[in-house]
């Protein structure tokens, strides 16, 4: 019997306990879900397949491609995908942003081996007013997905880029 307190998985990494494969969901695929799997990309590189998808097909958003680059991240070339367009759903792990990416995640997962966790992200795109407001709401997201992902996955130290 394994020991519970080791959430060290195959790949080594402490928090990763048998994840392989990880793919974060959000409502478009347009902010939230990209700018996270980019984050995760980053700190983890590849011992750790990452994905993103959305309900709905969206346009990358420009404000997320704007914080993102402030940290050396590109997400420039990032295209919007829907769960609809994944040939399979092979992943350990969903990681859900939105309530709708939650709900059609538990649905997908229902019957398979597939952990979904729910991580209840703000939509910065709601956020009105200046576009200094609405940089500071892209940030607060952004930094707050990274602290998720560094806590979830027991990522420390410098980040890749």
């Amino acid at each position: 019997m394994s020991d519970p307190s080791d959430k060290t998985g195959d790949n080594g990494l402490a928090g990763a306990a048998q994840v392989s494969s990880v793919l974060f969901a959000c409502t478009m695929n347009s902010i939230r879900s990209p700018m996270a799997e980019r984050l995760f990309k980053n700190l983890l590189g590849t011992t750790v397949y990452c994905d993103s998808v959305g309900i709905e097909d969206g346009e990358t958003d420009g404000f997320a491609v704007a914080v993102m680059s402030e940290r050396g991240l590109d997400m420039a070339g990032h295209k919007s995908k829907r769960f609809d367009d994944l040939d399979d759903i092979y992943f350990d792990l969903i990681i859900t942003l939105s309530p709708q990416a939650h709900h059609k995640a538990l649905d997908l997962a229902a019957g398979q081996a597939i952990d979904v966790e729910y991580w209840p992200t703000m939509d910065p795109s709601t956020v009105a007013g200046s576009r200094d407001q609405v940089l500071v709401a892209y940030r607060q997201v952004r930094d707050a997905l990274e602290e998720k992902i560094r806590s979830r996955f027991a990522v420390s130290g410098e980040k890749e880029k």
